[in-house]
């Protein structure tokens, strides 16, 4: 057994869990989507991710309470509250059932450059992000348009999935007797050729469906590059070693992808906003 290749072991035991009948699912989050029609593999349960989701958000929510962070300001608030109903009523465009989702939109005082929209549909901004980059409606439209797109798609389920599978596939082989060293070496290959490109794709796919979503929306989607431009130049522009280990795509590469995008979307002869 020691001389098993490794590649064999894990490629029979990444068979194994993903051909588990009671735990795969294969299907597409969204639908009516110019951008992307990607099949998806879920091995974790759609409820499983909910509740953690949900978990997650209400630690977050008491903490801020906690230290008066929370929906401070009004006006911002307000400002951010009214693009995110924009964007919420238009989402079950490309997810029906996501108009049974318990939204919530929260702003939270910190300097934090971040926004996030977990499972189900619960959005958090960091007056961070608005204040630091200046955000005008379009571009503070982009970065929730990106964020929802990741909830609609349900890339944090996808993400535990991959772990999921991962982790059983290294169990499977070290229960064959794969020596330990070369375990190790194939959880960096994963991670260098697995896990972060896969990471890297789903921000790719948020900018393209969050563009269609803001579009859809009413939004001017040429603000998307403006807004990477600006990220560029307070974060700087990466090499291509760290572009490599990243889980984002560089600056550069998204403004290209989303200039063509929306060029599309202004293009097509099928109108994204019908």
């Amino acid at each position: 057994m020691a001389k098993k290749s490794v590649l064999s072991a894990l490629a029979m035991a990444l068979t194994l869990a993903v051909s588990a009948p009671a735990l795969s699912g294969c299907n597409s989050t969204t639908s009516n989507s110019v951008t992307t029609d990607r099949t998806q593999i879920m091995l974790v349960s759609e409820q499983e991710v909910m509740a953690e989701a949900d978990k997650y958000y209400q630690n977050v929510l008491a903490e801020a309470k906690r230290t008066n962070t929370l929906n401070t300001n009004k006006k911002t608030y307000n400002r951010v509250r009214k693009i995110a109903d924009k964007m919420i009523k238009i989402a079950p465009t490309f997810r029906a059932d996501c108009k049974d989702w318990k939204w919530e939109v929260n702003v939270f005082t910190s300097d934090e450059v971040n926004a996030w929209c977990a499972a189900g549909g619960k959005i958090g901004v960091y007056t961070g992000i608005i204040d630091t980059l200046k955000l005008t409606d379009d571009e503070l439209a982009t970065v929730l348009s990106h964020e929802i797109a990741h909830a609609l798609r349900e890339h944090s389920r996808e993400q535990m999935s991959a772990e999921y599978a991962k982790q059983t596939a290294m169990s499977v082989a070290s229960f064959l007797g794969v020596e330990t060293q070369k375990l190790q070496l194939a959880d960096i290959v994963s991670q260098v050729g697995l896990s972060l490109p896969f990471s890297r794709s789903h921000e790719t796919e948020a900018d393209e469906l969050g563009l269609e979503l803001m579009y859809r929306a009413g939004y001017n989607i040429d603000a998307a590059p403006k807004l990477w431009e600006k990220m560029i130049a307070l974060s700087g522009s990466s090499n291509g070693l760290t572009n490599l280990l990243s889980t984002h795509p560089s600056g550069e590469d998204r403004i290209e992808n989303l200039t063509r995008v929306a060029a599309e979307l202004k293009g097509s002869k099928t109108d994204a906003k019908k």
